[in-house]
């Protein structure tokens, strides 16, 4: 347990971020379901709303450190691929 009060703070902060990571990674995992559905659906118009929806909040988690940026860069080429496979 945290004795200083520097040591507390950090404890604070580290639980509040933890929370914060944690939503923001099920989000990640939503966003890639939701294309991935739409792609196993073979609904191509809403594989490419749910993977434009999708991008950018892939690429946020990244900035912001809660996944690797080539993480998110792969999901993101994988995706698109299958979307352009479906052709």
């Amino acid at each position: 347990m945290a004795n200083t009060t520097s040591a507390k703070k950090a404890a604070r902060k580290m639980r509040r971020r933890t929370e914060i990571n944690k939503a923001r990674r099920s989000q990640f995992k939503s966003q890639v379901r939701k294309v991935e559905e739409a792609l196993a659906a073979g609904d191509k118009a809403a594989a490419r709303s749910a993977l434009a929806a999708a991008e950018p909040i892939l690429v946020r988690t990244a900035q912001k450190g809660v996944v690797h940026k080539r993480n998110a860069a792969r999901k993101v080429s994988r995706l698109a691929a299958r979307l352009k496979a479906m052709g």
